[in-house]
């Protein structure tokens, strides 16, 4: 665990005081935060921002402290649960989820904490994601979308340019194949990620996890044809490398293409921060995932989100603090740093016309379009998991595409 300094006196805060408290005599509040760390072993992790923005927020309010407390991803979900749990919930939540606490009506909506400008000037593709049952209770903390990564100099070598739709795709990875090119294009379905990975396949295609209602659709027509496709012209062609797609997991995708082994892949924005680290030197342009016809087709997304949990005595102090954590100032430094993308319309349009932001444009540009994981569905991290677990049998030799989208879906019946 790494934990934050106290705003007001830069004071070690532990976790024995979430929950927070109100002084009623002097009017002061304290307010618990439990947030995520973005940090690697290059980049630092997220302690300061989070000591910046609540020294700030301190300086502006002195009768409000904050005590912060940073844990990894694989860390968060479980030390929430536990305080949860022990009637001592945090008063504000930074992770990758909200469904569950939001089923149970822990969280207060959006409207309630936030300001009518703050919370109108959310992406609407991510406000609307952050919605259960019609309501919003997922403020959008961060988001990416995943784009497919070329390397330019094997396209060059092969004489293609970046293809506009999978016939295109398919020619191009023959030609690089040709070449000699270990991986044409890498097909990550190993069970690291392999739910992001098919979510791009299946928007290309005209489908996707939901339907136009926001219901499972996971083994709808648009889906099997998807993959049946993948499995027909891209695997049985050999154009996805030596490892089957369901033994590759995304991390080892991502060092074939670091390495030169791999002419495609598929990645997040943070793709660029791991190119730019590299020890090697990968000429490299990304652009949406093409559509089966060419026609534009969402982009998959990831989020991340802020959630506030109900306590009167703090609620004006939560929604103070939360109002001053989505200033463009912090919402651009958050993005900048981690190669992230902005969840405000106004912050967008900031980073959009400055051109040390340029390698998020291609980002940027399709923010308006993007298409996230059913995370409103209480259940999705267990129909992620099994998507994990099966997906890559699809696309294997002699694999059943509708068969196993069947098996997923029951999951998520």
């Amino acid at each position: 665990m790494t934990v934050s300094a106290t705003a007001a006196l830069g004071l070690t805060a532990g976790l024995s005081g979430c929950g927070g408290n109100a002084d009623a005599e002097s009017g002061a509040v304290t307010l618990t935060i439990v947030a995520t760390n973005y940090g690697d072993s290059v980049h630092k992790n997220s302690e300061g921002y989070w000591d910046r923005v609540s020294l700030a927020f301190h300086t502006e309010y002195p009768t409000i402290d904050v005590n912060v407390s940073v844990y990894a991803p694989d860390e968060v979900d479980e030390k929430v649960a536990e305080l949860v749990e022990q009637g001592h919930a945090p008063d504000i939540v930074q992770t990758d989820s909200y469904s569950e606490y939001a089923a149970r009506d822990l969280l207060y909506r959006a409207d309630d904490v936030l300001s009518v400008p703050v919370q109108a000037s959310f992406i609407p593709s991510l406000a609307d994601a952050g919605e259960m049952d019609r309501a919003q209770y997922g403020l959008p903390f961060t988001a990416s979308d995943w784009l497919l990564y070329y390397n330019k100099d094997l396209f060059t070598q092969a004489g293609v340019e970046p293809p506009e739709t999978w016939d295109e795709l398919v020619l191009a990875a023959r030609a690089l194949k040709a070449q000699g090119v270990k991986y044409p294009i890498a097909l990550p379905l190993g069970p690291e990620e392999a739910e992001a990975e098919t979510l791009m396949w299946l928007l290309a295609g005209d489908g996707g996890y939901t339907d136009s209602a926001n219901n499972y659709d996971i083994a709808s027509a648009a889906n099997v044809s998807t993959m049946t496709w993948l499995r027909e012209n891209l695997v049985g062609e050999g154009l996805t490398g030596p490892v089957a797609p369901g033994e590759l997991n995304h991390g080892a995708a991502v060092e074939s293409f670091l390495s030169g082994d791999a002419a495609m892949v598929n990645g997040p924005l943070s793709l660029i921060r791991q190119i730019e680290d590299s020890s090697g030197s990968v000429s490299y342009g990304s652009m949406p995932l093409p559509s089966r016809d060419g026609k534009a087709a969402p982009t998959m997304g990831t989020a991340d989100w802020v959630i506030a949990f109900k306590n009167e005595d703090r609620r004006e102090a939560i929604g103070q603090f939360l109002d001053f954590l989505y200033a463009d100032k912090y919402v651009i430094e958050q993005a900048a740093q981690y190669e992230l993308l902005p969840v405000t319309t106004s912050a967008a349009d900031v980073m959009r016309a400055d051109k040390d932001h340029q390698a998020l444009w291609s980002g940027l540009d399709t923010l308006q379009n993007v298409q996230l994981y059913p995370v409103a569905e209480t259940n999705w991290s267990e129909v992620a998991t099994t998507i994990r677990k099966q997906i890559g049998k699809a696309v294997a030799p002699g694999g059943n595409p509708e068969t196993v989208l069947d098996s997923i879906a029951a999951v998520s019946e």
